[in-house]
Order: C-alpha cells, then sequence, then structure tokens
C-alpha cells in the first residue's frame, strides 16, 4: 500500500472537511443543476474531477510554489477566474427559460457543463496553493512519490465526488415538482446568482 492506513484515514478525514465547506466550484456545481436538472449536475461533476487532478498536478510540479511567492501570479489568476464566473452568471440569468419538458436541443450542453466546471475549479487559485501546502504533509519521502500522489490524488476526487454529488442530488429534489417556463426562468436566475456569487468569492480570495 502506497499510503499507510493511518495517514490515509488521516488525509481522508481532513479532505472531507475541507470539500464540505461551499466554495466557489460547489456553487458552479449547483447552478448547473438549478438551471439543467440533476443529470446535468452529475455531469458537470466530471468537469470537476478532472480540474482537481490538473490543480494536484500543477501543484506537484512547482506552479502552487509559483503562486504563493507571487502575488502578481495569484492576483492575475483570481480575477481571471472571478471574471470568468461572474460572465457565466449574467449568461445564465439572461438565458431564455424553457419548459423541462422542451425538447433536448433547447437544453444546456452537457459538454459546456463539463468544460466550465472542469474552467472554473482549474482557475481557482486557492485550490492550487491548498493542494501545494496541503498534499506534501501526508508524503512519506521515503516511499515512492508517485504512487502516494496517485491513491491521495484518487481519494480526493472521489471524495469530493461524493459529497457534491449529495449536494447536486439535494438540489435536484428540490427542483423536481418545477416543470413550466416561469419557475426555470427563476431557477435560470438562481443558478446565475449562484455563479455571480461565486464570482464574488472568489474576487476575495486572499493568499494563506
Amino acid at each position: 500500500m502506497p499510503v499507510t492506513p493511518d495517514i490515509w484515514l488521516a488525509f481522508a478525514a481532513a479532505a472531507a472537511i475541507l470539500i464540505a465547506i461551499p466554495g466557489p466550484t460547489t456553487l458552479v456545481v449547483l447552478g448547473h443543476t438549478l438551471s439543467g436538472g440533476r443529470a446535468l449536475g452529475l455531469l458537470s461533476l466530471v468537469g470537476v474531477a478532472l480540474g482537481d487532478v490538473c490543480a494536484i498536478s500543477l501543484s506537484v510540479l512547482g506552479f502552487g510554489a509559483i503562486l504563493a511567492a507571487s502575488a502578481t501570479a495569484f492576483e492575475i489568476l483570481k480575477w481571471i477566474g472571478a471574471a470568468y464566473l461572474v460572465w457565466l452568471g449574467i449568461g445564465l440569468w439572461r438565458a431564455p427559460a424553457a419548459a423541462l419538458a422542451a425538447p433536448e436541443e433547447m437544453r444546456r450542453s452537457p459538454r459546456e457543463a463539463i468544460l466550465r466546471s472542469f474552467t472554473v475549479t482549474l482557475l481557482n487559485p486557492k485550490g492550487i496553493l491548498f493542494f501545494a501546502a496541503f498534499l506534501p504533509q501526508f508524503l512519506d519521502p521515503g516511499r515512492p512519490l508517485f504512487a502516494q500522489v496517485a491513491m491521495l490524488t484518487a481519494t480526493f476526487v472521489f471524495l469530493a465526488t461524493t459529497i457534491q454529488g449529495g449536494y447536486v442530488l439535494a438540489a435536484g429534489r428540490a427542483r423536481r415538482g418545477l416543470v413550466g417556463v416561469s419557475a426555470m426562468r427563476r431557477l435560470n436566475r438562481a443558478g446565475g446568482a449562484m455563479l455571480v456569487g461565486a464570482g464574488v468569492l472568489t474576487a476575495t480570495l486572499k493568499r494563506a
């Protein structure tokens, strides 16, 4: 086993607590669920998982150290991510409403939802800094590095998908009885407001 059971359990417990605290990525996933339904919300978790894997890879390659050392690099990435979220939120707020029974081609593309959730996850500089500071605490220099990182990454992605999947299922149940155009307009605006809120939250991030 690349990581000892006690270290793995400690990592899993700490990661689960941190993931359970809603952040920009969670708000994006919930926005997709409210605007496009539970299936779209669950599909967007694919983008979240890919974004987490890339963020961890960048951290391992040293990009996290660059962000930690350079205030300018952190601010640039932060504002790009914040602007992207606000732009998505405004677009969703202004999107034309369609009833849930509308033809499939009128609904939001799963590929677009996956790409958006991936981009938001990857453009969150706090995530890269988190992995750069958090992951090394659970690595044993006497064991193969790649195997340890792979196991902890898989654990984090599994926990993130499971916990955020719970949020998606809860939001999907709340949305189930709303099928009319008027209700969909409200849901679009709720999802758009969440995205804008996620952008504002990203803009307030500060380096630890």
